[in-house]
């Protein structure tokens, strides 16, 4: 069939029922599509609904609304091409849970200042490279030696090993692209198994801060840079590609992408995405792409990692 509706929820919660898929197969019937039969992805969790149409958002608006409040996401797209061989993914609040400048904001007492132009850059009402460079100067003097225990507390978000292994398994390049910093994405890049990582340089002089980010700036237009450049080196296409952010910085990759979406994102990046994860773990993406629960892999991915 041309088109597949995935419907997803939380792995924790395992919110998804027989009776749920049932009510989404009808609305895809009452979209005046015809739906094919349930396949289960995962019990509990995830199910594709394979159908043929021709109004996909028409289909998606009813299916929503005959899921109610139901903790779901819903992915429509083409049935074919649904499996991607390059990953991309933002890091902080995406891959990692925590905003690391806030985290080191924390520690120097001016949490609540760097916090408010963090929330202004991500939510895309501030320049993003200016509000770097700002942040980044209130920082000055700062030991190293804080930075490598803000690095060391760093969390995975769920799911986040799991999607780069099972990826990188299946034949994809994986990517950590941040506009963050490279002290922390190194060791993210590690941790999860990711192939390569790009980011920001902070400058560090006699074990300190000095207060600058080195050029060039990595920011919205860079990310989508990135994904061309490895689309273009892998002898890909962006259809080819899975982009994963959630803040404004990371819209233009998300938009460029074939299967670009947002995770937890910000107001503006979940209205401009034309795919998201609201409820979901990373291993949501998985499922979009038609990967079974069978299929994953968990542990190996820095054993994996070329």
């Amino acid at each position: 069939m041309e088109y597949v509706l995935t419907v997803i929820g939380d792995p924790r919660s395992r919110p998804l029922n027989a009776a749920l898929v049932e009510a989404a197969r009808g609305a895809v019937a009452a979209s005046r599509s015809t739906p094919g039969e349930a396949d289960w992805l995962a019990e509990g969790i995830a199910c594709d609904i394979p159908f043929d149409g021709s109004e996909p958002t028409i289909t998606q608006a009813l299916v929503r609304e005959a899921l109610g409040p139901a903790p779901l996401d819903l992915v429509i797209q083409p049935s074919s091409g649904r499996r991607k061989r390059l990953l991309i993914a933002d890091m902080e609040s995406t891959i990692i849970a925590e905003e690391m400048l806030d985290e080191l904001a924390g520690v120097a007492g001016i949490g609540p200042e760097v916090e408010e132009i963090t929330a202004l850059a991500m939510a895309g009402e501030l320049d993003f490279e200016a509000a770097l460079r700002e942040r980044v100067g209130l920082l000055t003097g700062m030991k190293r030696e804080t930075l490598e225990s803000a690095a060391a507390a760093m969390t995975l978000n769920p799911g986040a090993k799991t999607l780069v292994a099972t990826m990188h398994a299946a034949g994809a390049y994986c990517a950590l692209v941040s506009g963050g910093f490279t002290f922390f994405t190194e060791k993210v890049r590690a941790a999860c198994g990711f192939s390569e990582d790009r980011a920001n340089r902070l400058e560090i002089e006699n074990g300190h801060l000095t207060g600058r980010v080195l050029d060039p700036i990595l920011g919205r237009a860079a990310k989508l840079v990135a994904l061309e450049e490895l689309t273009k080196s892998l002898g890909l296409t962006l259809q080819d590609s899975c982009a994963v952010g959630d803040g404004a910085n990371d819209l233009a990759m998300i938009g460029a992408a074939g299967l670009g979406v947002a995770y937890h994102g910000k107001p503006k990046v979940r209205a401009a995405a034309q795919f998201r994860i609201d409820h979901g773990d990373l291993t949501a993406l998985l499922y979009m792409q038609g990967f079974r629960r069978s299929e994953f892999r968990e542990d190996d991915a820095a054993a994996e990692a070329s």
